[in-house]
């Protein structure tokens, strides 16, 4: 006989992204995954089966849409749609990592707003909810007609750089458009702010052209949302170091890491380079470019838990 499943129950379930953060959250709440089925078939057409009953229950399917990011994304609305269909009482998207939010307008004649029909896609297929981390354009929000809980990973970043040494710290943002997240950190950590003035050249490879900001003999620390070619870290490296940086240090909310990016971190001189895991990240890939991760399996785990009691998200919005 099958269990009855009462609306209080919290169900939390994953797909082939990132198994190993379903599984940090699930410890973290101190319930079971929850048994699904997602596979191919062999034209690579994706199969999705709830293996349990969800009828009644809050869920939460966590899905980063990181590469491959088409499957991904694809795997998360399967299982949105046959949660739904099984008549889930609410079913919450977790998106550690939103993929296509860097298409966020028109910056070109004649393109899409690719971050508008990924969300458009979520909601049609059953979302009542979103729960993402560090979106690369917050605005993106108001491209959902559903709540979206938009959590920063900067409390378990600054709680890793608690140790750092402040004197003659200076806050890096890699571009203007980072800024308000570099005074951010520069406010909390009572450091100074720097920015990296550049222009882009031919396939996203920017051209650093100089910085604004002292960083003669300091520590600097980059901070940004995504690395993924490391085109933009190796240009404000050096820019940093051919302005007297003593030590650089850069933090990275998703790491992305695609095409050459391995090559380029492990050309540049970098004292540390510090990753949260909204992304996994081969065995390979951590040590080819000794990259210190930082989990945020308990941060998202606070929240599907205040999510599903009804409590306040807010003081989760550092």
């Amino acid at each position: 006989m099958t269990t009855e499943t009462t609306s209080n129950d919290l169900k939390i379930f994953g797909g082939n992204a990132h198994p190993a953060l379903v599984r940090e959250i699930a410890e973290h709440l101190q319930i079971p995954e929850g048994k699904i089925q997602v596979s191919r078939f062999s034209d690579g057409e994706c199969y999705c089966q709830i293996q349990e009953n969800v009828r009644g229950a809050d869920v939460f399917l966590i899905q980063p849409t990181c590469p491959p990011v088409n499957e991904n994304l694809v795997e998360l609305l399967m299982m949105l749609d046959a949660t739904k269909r099984s008549s889930a009482s609410r079913v919450t998207a977790v998106l550690p990592y939103y993929g296509y939010a860097r298409q966020d307008r028109k910056d070109k004649p004649r393109v899409p707003i690719s971050a508008k029909v990924v969300a458009d896609l979520l909601m049609a297929a059953g979302a009542d909810r979103v729960l993402t981390m560090d979106l690369h354009a917050p605005p993106i929000q108001g491209f959902f007609d559903i709540p979206v809980d938009h959590l920063f990973a900067t409390p378990v970043i600054l709680e890793y750089l608690g140790n750092l040494d402040r004197e003659n710290l200076t806050i890096v943002s890699p571009d203007a458009g980072g800024v308000e997240r570099a005074r951010a950190y520069g406010k909390r950590l009572g450091a100074g702010l720097a920015i990296v003035d550049k222009r882009r050249g031919e396939k996203n490879l920017p051209e650093v052209m100089h910085l604004i900001g002292d960083v003669e003999g300091h520590t600097a620390l980059i901070v940004d949302d995504i690395i993924d070619t490391a085109g933009t870290l190796v240009g404000t490296v050096k820019a940093l170091r051919d302005n007297g940086a003593a030590r650089v240090l850069a933090c990275f909310t998703h790491p992305v890491l695609s095409g050459s990016a391995l090559e380029r971190i492990q050309e540049v001189r970098i004292d540390e380079l510090i990753v949260t895991n909204t992304i996994p990240l081969s065995e390979e890939k951590r040590a080819r470019a000794n990259i210190k991760i930082l989990s945020v399996g308990s941060l998202l785990g606070e929240a599907i838990r205040r999510i599903h009691i009804h409590s306040s998200v807010s003081s989760l919005f550092v």
